[in-house]
């Protein structure tokens, strides 16, 4: 009996020391990781980018819960636009939404970014020549050769109009004209008597107002109202020389690689969302300003003489497949689209 009681005792002591020590120890929080930070710049300034970009960032940093932050900055904020490849490159800044063309990027196919003539007639087609023509391989290839920068995705945006200050009614209208532009569309316009004008995104307005300026051939006419284009400006053709500005988003390689695969997915899904809502976004504003905006008055040049711009496209695509094998094999591809397009026939394109 006694032996029984004696363990009886020790077991209820020790418990009671246990607790002690459990009630007495200090609570220790789990150590919260650093979220990692990334530093995006885009090509648009803030009035356009709160449609472009800013509602997927938004999102990506809500949903990725502190894990990951990205810091978004616009157009030439903390480089300029045309310095942006090589900044990436360096770790300056993270990634980048812009098109090849812009930022200079030192591989063939930078000429087929932005707009390049007549390479669509619609948004759709981008997203279609990028993943289901093979344009999409063709860019991983290309930017596996230079070090430093990941092509992520393409994606369509809005057509290329003249918003000027003189009305365009026929070719030779153009003549003389200094129009901000993008590079590559800037050197076809040429053809045309085009004088192409490159400015900081933020100056367009002012030099608009100044005279440096007679017009933008930078967008559609969403981007004219929504920007402040339209209300120095006057005129608005209806004339296109592309159907949809091709853009892309590009990360600097080591950032990208030691991303952890959940984050990569989710900034590939935020990217793709981005996507779906410049395709409605676009579609619903180049009728809505046409119908209802008010400021521009709407001009065109004859079907029959612009068809002899189309021609000298198809002339520009053939100087430019002569520059590398890789740019033939994407220049075929766009006359196989053209081609399928044509032959499909409404609504793919009207003959």
């Amino acid at each position: 009996m006694e032996r029984r009681e004696f363990l009886k005792k020790a077991g209820l002591g020790a418990a009671a020391a246990v607790a002690a020590t459990t009630i007495k120890a200090p609570f220790v929080h789990a150590a919260k990781k650093t979220p990692i930070k990334w530093r995006l710049q885009t090509y648009a300034g803030p009035a356009l980018a709160e449609y472009v970009i800013k509602p997927q960032i938004d999102a990506f940093n809500k949903i990725a819960q502190g894990e990951m932050v990205i810091e978004l900055y616009y157009a030439d904020q903390l480089v300029p636009t045309g310095e942006l490849f090589r900044a990436m490159q360096r770790g300056t800044i993270d990634a980048v939404q812009s098109d090849d063309d812009s930022i200079a990027a030192p591989v063939d196919v930078s000429v087929f970014g932005a707009y390049f003539p007549f390479a669509s007639r619609y948004s759709l087609d981008v997203p279609v020549l990028f993943n289901h023509y093979g344009l999409k391989e063709i860019w991983e290839e290309a930017y596996k050769e230079v070090k430093g920068v990941t092509w992520l995705s393409a994606g369509a945006w809005d057509p290329c109009n003249f918003a000027t200050i003189e009305p365009i009614r026929k070719l030779a209208d153009l003549k003389g004209k200094r129009i901000f532009t993008f590079p590559t569309g800037g050197k076809f316009l040429q053809r045309f008597g085009v004088v192409p004008v490159t400015l900081p995104w933020e100056d367009i307005e002012v030099a608009i107002q100044t005279g440096e300026l007679d017009g933008i051939a930078w967008s559609g006419i969403t981007e004219d109202y929504t920007v402040g284009w339209a209300d120095v400006t006057k005129y608005y053709l209806t004339n296109n020389i592309s159907g949809a500005w091709a853009g892309s988003y590009f990360a600097n390689s080591d950032k990208w690689d030691a991303l952890p695969e959940h984050l990569k997915a989710l900034f590939k899904m935020s990217i793709d969302s981005s996507h779906y809502h410049r395709l409605h976004w676009y579609w619903w504003g180049e009728a809505h300003y046409r119908t209802t905006g008010g400021k521009l008055e709407l001009t065109s040049i004859p079907d029959a003489e612009w068809a002899t711009v189309e021609q000298e496209a198809l002339k520009y695509w053939d100087e430019i497949a002569a520059k590398s094998p890789r740019s033939a094999k994407v220049v075929e591809i766009l006359k196989k689209y053209a081609a399928t397009m044509e032959k499909a026939g409404r609504p793919y394109r009207y003959v």
